[in-house]
């Protein structure tokens, strides 16, 4: 940890630079668009799954944490109803609405290579490790096994639905194989050549296989090569050598006029379908652009309307814009890379300076360091104690944590699986710590989408099922049921923000929905809905001073609502009507957690992935012919030229890969950082051949 003092037109902060928070990022296995919806389900080497609003800033407003040994192979949709199966044998449909699994069923073939939907949403198919092709018809509340297709002597790798939904196309070791879907038995048998050289002893291995409506079946194979066939006479048609190493993913538009190849070298190869002579009928796909985005292998790629996304080893989802899809430019059509969750994995004691940290199957508590007297601004500050790990909690059972809570006082952590949620009591004598499990819980505390404590750590709140939230008291003696808040709108969808007020009498939450309801305290009774704004809320905090909820959204505009009154403040109608600077607007991550400082009560601090910025309300809103970086302009002016210049945004990018922020007490920053290079530095090598079940 590393002290710092930061003074600036912001203000003056000392600031804790906190890397020691060693959050890794899991693996992209499996992508899936969903284009009637516009969202992307993304499937990760840990066994999660998190969907994201493509035509919301890619906002990632479901996450479905994962468990151990559950490896995900691939993704479907049918429908608004979302599959994956898995190197586990089975096959799990997921809760969307509550963000947890609903069933899975077991297969009966072994670890399962692949999953595909028809597209009239009436079957999937998996291809298994024994050689079959098994059908399941998709009924309304579950699945069920139809048939199996021709058995076969290797293992189904992929397989692709031909949009009629009569046939299958299934890439194997050495070959691919097309099947009649209502016969059952195979029509075409196409044979992939090994590839000269050393490699001709080692098998082919048919990575990914598209289907199109003409008849045509692309493949991609661990030759690096991507072919086209003919699915009427089963004969080869044309071969691109995309790589020396594996064409490990493919995908085609909507309207089957592009083609995109995912390698294991990290790089994405278009392919069109175009004309070679001008106005000429005769097409035939041809490559075209080369995106070089990541360092390891990609796993998965998908073109949806306006871009290719690709995600694989590095951790990393890459939205890259298709420019000549794109009619007007927008910080919507920009490149952009998704590193970090859109959630909070650190929560903050304030009271007693803890730190309490969330991985995947355990949980960590540090306390902060303390550093010694002042220094000059941007300077490094002597640390007379070194921060210290105090606790290391490791989840039960095979579910990773879904969210977790330290209440501000230090004395209570919570956190909840997808499965139980654990409250324990932190009692700390000197340098002793010791931990309570509160064992008798209430049944309604069962687990949780999202938890908070009260400012005076006296209650806990938790988000429940149908948006609906529990109260429990807290105290020496154990924790204690008190009543249930739900909304009027009858929403089913779940939490994922609470916000509860310092005086204790507010709660605000916010769903899936968009929607954001307030709760009387006092009362137990919904006290208010804001109004429904079109892009999700990202973070959202009331004010200590004004009880006025500040919401910040996916599309970073910004509204603050006096809860007493009801109404949007005159501040925020304001901040509609004259707009956000353009380069506030076109920031590509989410604000992450608002906070105020009860010293100067005018100012709002925010924070993303790259910047700190304390919004300061006193001052006029910049337009766009204002110079929007404006710090170093102000230090050169005079006290009376800076007055004229300065504007209501003070953005700070000292701090680079943020996770968090939160302000102190004692008007120290505490800066949560996780630099990209580190996660680099802890990637395995990359790798040039893909191995199985790894």
């Amino acid at each position: 940890m590393m002290s710092t003092d930061l003074r600036s037109a912001m203000g003056e902060f000392k600031v804790h630079r906190v890397r020691f928070f060693d959050y890794m990022p899991s693996g992209i296995r499996a992508l899936a668009f969903n284009q009637d919806t516009e969202r992307m389900a993304v499937a990760r080497m840990d066994g999660s799954v998190e969907v994201f609003h493509c035509s919301d800033r890619f906002f990632q407003e479901k996450i479905i944490p994962g468990r151990e040994q559950c490896g995900i192979e691939g993704l479907s949709w049918v429908g608004e109803r979302l599959f994956s199966a898995g190197l586990n044998g089975g096959i799990t449909e997921y809760d969307l609405t509550n963000q947890k699994v609903k069933y899975t069923i077991d297969a009966y073939g072994g670890p399962i290579w692949t999953i595909t939907g028809n597209q009239q949403g009436t079957h999937l198919a998996v291809g298994c490790e024994d050689g079959t092709v098994k059908l399941f018809e998709v009924n309304e509340d579950q699945i069920q096994f139809e048939r199996n297709l021709d058995r076969q002597k290797s293992r189904i790798i992929s397989l692709s639905w031909h949009p009629s939904g009569s046939k299958i196309a299934a890439g194997m070791m050495d070959m691919i194989q097309v099947f009649n879907v209502e016969t059952g038995h195979s029509i075409h048998r196409m044979l992939a050549d090994r590839g000269a050289g050393t490699s001709r002893s080692k098998e082919c291995v048919v990575w990914s296989v598209v289907y199109l409506s003409d008849g045509t079946i692309i493949t991609g194979d661990s030759v690096g090569m991507v072919k086209l066939w003919d699915d009427q006479t089963g004969t080869l048609i044309k071969s691109h050598n995309v790589t020396k190493c594996d064409v490990l993913a493919l995908s085609v538009s909507q309207n089957e006029d592009s083609l995109v190849a995912g390698t294991s070298e990290g790089i994405v190869v278009q392919f069109q379908f175009v004309s070679m002579v001008l106005e000429k009928d005769d097409k035939e796909w041809v490559r075209t652009r080369t995106f070089r985005n990541h360092t390891h292998d990609i796993r998965a790629v998908a073109e949806i309307t306006t871009a290719v996304v690709s995600g694989g080893m590095d951790a990393q989802l890459v939205v890259r814009p298709l420019l000549d899809k794109i009619e007007v430019r927008s910080a919507a059509s920009a490149l952009r890379k998704i590193h970090f969750p859109h959630r909070r994995l650190v929560s903050c004691a304030r009271k007693s300076g803890l730190m309490l940290f969330q991985y995947p199957g355990h949980l960590e508590l540090w306390r902060l360091g303390e550093s010694e007297g002042k220094g000059t601004p941007g300077s490094s500050l002597f640390v007379k104690r070194n921060p210290e790990k105090l606790l290391q909690l490791k989840v039960k059972g095979e579910d990773h944590i879904r969210c977790s809570a330290v209440s501000p006082c230090g004395g209570w952590i919570v956190y909840s699986t997808a499965s139980t949620l654990r409250l324990y009591r932190l009692h700390c004598d000197n340098n002793n710590i010791s931990i309570t499990k509160i064992s008798k819980l209430p049944k309604v505390l069962s687990s949780a989408n999202q938890l908070c404590f009260s400012s005076d750590s006296s209650h806990l709140f938790s988000a429940s099922a149908q948006s609906s939230v529990h109260i429990a008291s807290l105290s020496q003696s154990g924790c204690k049921f008190v009543g249930t808040l739900k909304p009027k709108s009858g929403s089913h969808q779940a939490i994922h923000l609470l916000a509860a007020s310092e005086d204790g009498k507010w709660l605000a939450s916010a769903n899936s929905d968009h929607e954001v309801h307030i709760y009387n305290l006092q009362t137990q009774k919904a006290h208010c809905t804001v109004p429904v704004y079109s892009s999700a809320v990202t973070a959202m905090g009331i004010h200590p001073a004004t009880n006025c909820l500040f919401m910040m959204h996916a599309d970073q505009q910004m509204f603050e609502y006096s809860i007493e009154q009801k109404q949007y403040t005159d501040w925020s109608r304001t901040v509609q009507r004259k707009g956000l600077h353009r380069f506030w607007v076109e920031r590509d991550t989410p604000c992450l957690n608002v906070m105020f400082n009860p010293q100067n009560p005018s100012h709002v601090i925010l924070h993303d992935m790259y910047m700190l910025c304390i919004i300061d309300q006193s001052l006029p809103l910049p337009d766009d012919k204002t110079q929007f970086y404006n710090q170093l302009t102000l230090k050169s002016l005079t006290e009376e030229q800076r007055k004229s210049q300065s504007h209501a945004f003070k953005v700070c990018k000292t701090f680079k890969d943020i996770l968090c922020v939160e302000l102190m007490p004692d008007q120290s920053l505490v800066v949560v950082e996780r630099p990209l290079e580190d996660i680099a530095t802890q990637l395995p090598a990359p790798i040039k051949q893909k191995k199985f079940a790894t």
